[in-house]
């Protein structure tokens, strides 16, 4: 009922009036429909259109969407884990090349990537919109679907958020909460000298799909499909990283949000090591390889500055492979030994090019430079 009263809304208010038929204009005729945006909605239908998309509340949830704040039972055994991202359009994404609920699968993504480097199992989530008065409505609900797909793939849920109106870019700010139990909670800062460096899954995918994306926006060709894919609904490595906490088989661990280049340096600094990463180790799949390489560009080199991978790097101690090979069969992803920390401070990169060959790891992706 509630969901046929918003549609017949959206039709009543999609209808032009009659000041505002053209005067005389044939072409725009009595009655004709044009597209429904936010702007013709109330925020309180606004919200009901997102919790349509939403997963019933659970029990420890006293309170949820529709008061001034959410009541939350804590989970008593675990700690809980913050943290907060916004994507915001024409920084993180081009509404051109992202479909819109690949918008709200990221926006929730990074903030899941950043739970899983931690060790935690997702519990819930804030959700706040800055949104432009010309977004279509269409829209919007296809980036809270998107938001809503990944947060019931994790059983995560929403207990709250906020809308307003935005002069400009649309925004999408998350809040999300994890728990870990004590001994599992991971951190940047535990690696030491001697420990070996680990990737999940591949490198450079999401760098390559953007670049795909803007210079042959009608199409990049099957070719490097996956590489779209990958960096339009990236994939956070929740259940791997909860595991490593768990199993206590990492001493330090990130995320790949800003490439492995500067996560290796994050690591580096927050546990007071060096590292040697190895170029011929770098888990770079061939269409990655292919896309740089057809472009004069180094794939190595790009594969590390690149962002939007979500993968993580994690340090091991070598007595621990065996703690290590459990979460491996348990997390069913792919994970690459690239690199060891040393004594020391620094990142470098060794390449076998008739013999080793030391060079600096290029930047990170910043915001500010």
């Amino acid at each position: 009922m509630a969901v046929e009263r918003h549609r017949q809304t959206d039709r009543e208010r999609a209808r032009v009036s009659r000041s505002d038929q053209g005067h005389g204009d044939p072409g725009n005729a009595r009655g004709r429909l044009r597209q429904v945006t936010v702007s013709d909605l109330t925020e309180r239908e606004l919200i009901a259109r997102i919790q349509q998309t939403l997963q019933p509340a659970p029990p420890w949830l006293t309170v949820g969407i529709g008061d001034d704040g959410a009541v939350v039972e804590p989970d008593r055994n675990r700690l809980e884990v913050f943290t907060v991202d916004a994507i915001v359009e024409g920084v993180h994404f081009d509404p051109r090349l992202t479909p819109a609920d690949a918008i709200g699968h990221r926006a929730l993504a990074v903030n899941l990537s950043d739970l899983a480097a931690m060790g935690a199992t997702p519990r819930l989530c804030l959700l706040s919109f800055a949104l432009p008065p010309a977004l279509p409505c269409d829209d919007f609900d296809a980036l809270t679907r998107g938001i809503a797909a990944l947060a019931a793939l994790h059983r995560i849920h929403v207990v709250g958020g906020n809308l307003t109106k935005s002069p400009g870019p649309l925004v999408v700010d998350v809040t999300a909460v994890g728990a870990v139990k004590r001994r599992g909670v991971l951190t940047r800062a535990g690696a030491r000298p001697g420990d070996e460096v680990y990737l999940t899954g591949t490198i450079g995918a999401g760098s390559a799909g953007l670049q795909a994306l803007r210079t042959q926006p009608s199409g990049a060709g099957d070719d490097y499909a996956e590489c779209i894919r990958r960096y339009r609904y990236p994939e956070p490595r929740v259940r791997t990283g909860v595991l490593l906490g768990r199993n206590r088989a990492a001493t330090a661990c990130i995320d790949l949000s800003d490439g492995a280049a500067d996560a290796a340096r994050r690591i580096a600094e927050a546990s007071g090591v060096g590292m040697i990463l190895q170029a011929e180790a770098l888990p770079i799949d061939p269409s990655t390889r292919s896309w740089f390489e057809a472009r004069g560009a180094d794939p190595v080199t790009e594969s590390l500055r690149g962002g939007d991978d979500y993968e993580l790097m994690f340090t091991v101690r070598p007595r621990n492979r065996g703690r290590l090979r459990a979460v491996i069969d348990h997390a069913g992803v792919a994970i690459a030994r690239v690199g060891v920390c040393t004594p020391g401070g620094g990142v470098r990169l060794q390449r076998t090019i008739g013999g080793v060959v030391e060079e600096t790891l290029p930047p990170g992706f910043g915001h500010f430079r």
